[in-house]
């Protein structure tokens, strides 16, 4: 290297710039050169040659080489202690940032109506995925670094930690669980099927509303949709309480327990618009014997006055006098004759 160096600077070539260990090796190279050539009483040629022969520059040169190089040929290496990340690590970081960005765009867009367990568990489930292969070594400690602590543990933020827990709490707000199956792979039976008996019934109430829109917003009029349509909703209403207490059930009874946020958002707006937008009433069975027996009992305090009523009146026709109070009268109608 020092010969090749040496002939591109006789060539008049200019030589490449100086490594940065260069000119920190420059004071130490210095302190030996200038008391030596001052002790030889040779001239100040080295001025010339700004401070150091070509020779000695091509020496420094190379010694920095190798020094960066840590005594080996080949390229430059960075030192092993400094903080990156191995390329199997990088590789499952950009792997969860991959996933959880598909999670969140997801959630975002399926806000509002909420589908949120019906469309993105999937991708739930890939997240938690990426997450336990972090979480775990992939191989054995001494072949592979552990990217745990690299990702999880190395700085106080912990950002893949907050992603995670924030996807798990969103997650188990929304009860999600309670729309999967047990494997959490796939929606359970009773949501399919609630599911579908809500887009008929909402497919019932437009399909009904297109004979003449304009009027009947106007005029406020659905007669037509409470007639059509009233034993879609009662039957969507009598599922979505059955599941309610099967899922109480599952749960052992315990407070504040919902089904998933899209069952339940599902059936309030389907109560909203039958109840608020429509005015329809669900007529139960067991109407006309409730209503008897409610004129019934409300009857009985006013027949109850009324016959005491009667009673009391018939009694006082048939109050008689006592003998005393007759003769009584009799004596003073005797003497008030006499006078």
């Amino acid at each position: 290297m020092g010969t090749d160096l040496t002939g591109a600077r006789r060539r008049g070539s200019p030589l490449p710039p100086p490594p940065p260990l260069l000119l920190l090796l420059l004071p130490l190279l210095w302190s030996d050169l200038i008391p030596s050539a001052l002790s030889s009483g040779s001239s100040p040629s080295w001025v010339r040659h700004d401070l150091l022969s070509e020779q000695q520059f091509l020496e420094v040169q190379d010694l920095s080489l190798t020094l960066l190089q840590g005594g080996r040929p080949g390229p430059l290496s960075l030192p092993t202690d400094l903080p990156d990340l191995d390329p199997e690590c990088r590789e499952l970081l950009l792997d969860f940032a991959n996933s959880s960005a598909e999670l969140t765009g997801c959630l975002v867009r399926s806000a509002r109506p909420v589908r949120v367990c019906q469309t993105c568990y999937p991708l739930f489930q890939q997240v938690t995925s990426k997450m336990d292969n972090i979480s775990r070594t992939v191989r054995n400690a001494s072949e592979s670094p552990n990217c745990a602590r690299s990702l999880l543990m190395s700085d106080r933020m912990q950002i893949v930690v907050i992603l995670s827990e924030f996807f798990n709490s969103t997650w188990e707000k929304a009860n999600c669980a309670n729309c999967l199956t047990n494997t959490s792979d796939e929606l359970s039976n009773s949501t399919i099927y609630f599911l579908t008996l809500f887009n008929h019934t909402l497919t019932c109430f437009e399909n009904n509303l297109q004979g003449d829109l304009h009027s009947l917003l106007q005029l406020k009029n659905y007669s037509e949709v409470c007639k059509n349509c009233g034993v879609t909703y009662k039957s969507l209403s009598n599922l979505y309480s059955k599941m309610q207490k099967e899922n109480e059930l599952e749960k052992k009874g315990e407070s504040g327990t919902h089904l998933c946020i899209d069952v339940e958002d599902a059936m309030n707006i389907t109560r909203k618009l039958w109840s608020r937008t429509f005015n329809c009433t669900v007529l139960c069975s067991d109407t006309v014997p409730v209503v008897a027996v409610s004129v019934f009992i409300l009857f009985l305090p006013v027949v109850f006055y009324l016959s005491s009523f009667l009673h009391s009146e018939q009694k006082k026709r048939k109050l008689i006098l006592p003998k005393r109070l007759k003769s009584s009268t009799s004596f003073a109608n005797i003497q008030g004759n006499s006078n």
